[in-house]
């Protein structure tokens, strides 16, 4: 009997710098965006020890292309790399993806690390780094990132949140709570950008269409009402976080 030629596409995904194992459905898969071949296999060491899959690019056009067809469920990006730096890259990623992104860098100014967090990088390690620190923090934001998604809408376990989008109605704790136009729409901004903390300006935009003093009182009006009507369903849960003078975010821990 003669077998049929098995395509292999390994070869294709090698040539743009994707090492790719047999389980990488299986297992959860971690994407490494650094043009360092020697920081790239330590990496890719560390993380199949503790059962990751991997899958590495050397540049951020590579590592644009490789999300876009993957989806990976994390990526650690590094910052000094040629043709697409990591901060342009994450910015690309930031505008289709919403893959957690721990930069690893050199770097370890205050003001550089805040910035790339505000970003939208869920986190930040600085080179050189422990074995044991690299896995704890990427736990931590897989833990931190992780919601059910349903159809046309957000369930999140840890705070019995549930939006449903194209029914425009919020349950918290198993109880439908009625919220005013403006109100839904901004739970629904920050929940169609989890994990990510969505700054005033941006929801200004959205809901108002400008940005000014007036808009940002009415948004933190907004949020407080938000909250109070939790509070009245269950008492003692945060649902959404405030990221001080930057904007809000729910919360998925």
């Amino acid at each position: 009997m003669i077998k049929a030629p098995v395509k292999n596409n390994d070869t294709q995904a090698q040539s743009i710098g994707i090492d790719l194992d047999e389980t990488l459905r299986r297992n959860k898969k971690v994407l490494i965006v650094d043009d360092d071949p020697d920081t790239v296999e330590l990496i890719k060491r560390i993380l199949r020890l503790s059962d990751f899959d991997v899958v590495s690019a050397r540049n951020g056009m590579d590592a644009i292309s490789i999300v876009e067809k993957i989806q990976p469920d994390i990526v650690l990006l590094d910052l000094m790399m040629p043709e697409v730096d990591g901060r342009t890259t994450l910015r690309k990623l930031r505008d289709f993806t919403q893959s957690p992104v721990i930069v690893v860098s050199a770097l370890n100014s205050k003001d550089n690390i805040v910035d790339l967090l505000n970003l939208g990088s869920d986190d930040y390690i600085t080179k050189p780094f422990h074995r044991d620190e690299l896995i704890a923090r990427i736990n931590a934001v897989l833990r931190r990132s992780k919601l059910l998604t349903v159809i046309d809408g957000v369930s999140i376990p840890e705070t019995g949140l549930t939006i449903n989008f194209s029914k425009r109605e919020v349950n918290f704790q198993g109880q439908f709570v009625q919220l005013s136009p403006k109100e839904y729409e901004l739970i629904e901004l920050l929940a169609k950008n989890l994990p990510h903390v969505v700054k005033y300006k941006e929801i200004a935009d959205e809901i108002w269409g400008e940005n000014s003093n007036y808009v940002k009182n009415r948004i933190k009006y907004l949020v407080h009402t938000i909250r109070n009507k939790f509070e009245e369903i269950k008492p003692g849960i945060e649902v959404i976080i405030t990221a001080d003078r930057v904007g809000y975010r729910i919360q998925t821990d």
